[in-house]
């Protein structure tokens, strides 16, 4: 589904009209966030966000994937497998899995750190840690109770914030903004924008780290689009930010074709895009979660296989806070075992 416009936005009247949903919505949410869940009996590193939509959580969860095996952790990321049809437990296996049975997140993650899918989470505790994981990465699930998390992360993109700062379905929150910032163990601003300073200045305030970061994108990316005019698609949480970065980075992006977060091209609108870059001369791009999408256990259509996937990974500013606040919540997590 597409946000809507109103989420980001000060005032709005259908906002307004919302909010009594939006308290029930928040009482219930509220309440949720207070149940104990199972102990996974490892270290659980959750990383989430405040809001529905896209803030930049899989590529915190690759550099989380890749720190903790600098600090010698086998990770293993857990996901619910959003839009996939599998219910799990299974891990991701790109050779006999597509984005429609295990979700297109995971696909792409799977190309990096091995990936379980369990809608529910409990149950995709067992299966990673027969995978021999000393670590488990949640990817989202802040606000699930199911697993005890032993830190959260909430990654915020610096640009569109929180929105308008309302629960769902008044507002982009998927629970009361207090209770999330309560659990809040470390927050990641993406980008150099100003609209989340106001939160990042809450959790500060809290005595919590406030990590900053930005998309750093691939080389291999920037030369297969270098002197060529784009034809840029997306289905993500925030297609728009997408756009911006190749901009950013020197592309020539010609066009821009938008789609709902997760949406599954149908062949028409496949055919549409092909025939648009053809007839223009332009060079297809995308985000790599779109590409994952594309793909099949039999791999890439044919008409995809020419499609510039644009590689990002996520740079901080401070790499060693980031270190630092891992590690030592790795060894609090281990130490309240052992003495408990």
């Amino acid at each position: 589904m597409r946000e809507p416009a109103f989420w980001y936005r000060p005032a709005s009247w259908k906002s307004h009209l919302l909010r009594p949903l939006a308290a029930l919505y928040g009482a219930v949410a509220a309440h949720r966030l207070k149940r104990r869940g199972l102990q996974a009996g490892i270290p659980v590193l959750c990383v989430g966000n405040y809001h529905g939509g896209g803030a930049g959580k899989t590529p915190a969860v690759l550099a989380l994937a890749k720190l903790a095996r600098e600090l010698g952790e086998t990770p293993v990321v857990l996901s619910r497998g959003y839009r996939g049809r599998l219910r799990g437990p299974v891990r991701v296996d790109a050779s006999r899995h597509g984005a429609a049975d295990v979700g297109d997140e995971p696909l792409m993650l799977s190309q990096s750190v091995p990936v379980v899918v369990s809608r529910d989470r409990a149950d995709g505790v067992a299966l990673a840690k027969s995978l021999a994981a000393t670590v488990i990465l949640m990817d989202d699930g802040f606000q699930n109770p199911a697993v005890v998390k032993d830190a959260s992360l909430i990654v915020i993109d610096s640009v569109r914030g929180i929105g308008n700062a309302k629960v769902m379905p008044a507002g982009p929150l998927r629970a009361p903004l207090s209770g999330q910032i309560e659990r809040t163990d470390a927050l990641i601003v993406i980008g150099d924008g100003s609209a989340a300073d106001a939160v990042a200045g809450t959790v500060a305030g809290q005595g919590k780290p406030v990590l900053r970061a930005r998309f750093q994108p691939d080389e291999a990316s920037l030369a297969a689009l270098r002197g060529k005019r784009a034809l840029a698609f997306a289905g993500i949480g925030d297609p728009s930010r997408f756009f911006a970065t190749l901009r950013g980075n020197g592309i020539d992006v010609a066009t821009i074709r938008s789609f709902p977060d997760h949406h599954p091209l149908t062949a028409d609108e496949a055919a549409s895009l092909v025939a648009e870059a053809e007839g223009g001369g332009l060079t297809l791009v995308t985000t790599e979660k779109d590409l994952a999408r594309l793909r099949t256990a039999d791999g890439l259509p044919d008409w995809a296989r020419d499609i510039v996937p644009f590689k990002v990974t996520l740079a901080f500013d401070d790499a060693a806070a980031l270190q630092k606040f891992v590690s030592a919540q790795l060894f609090k997590a281990r130490e309240r075992r052992r003495v408990g």
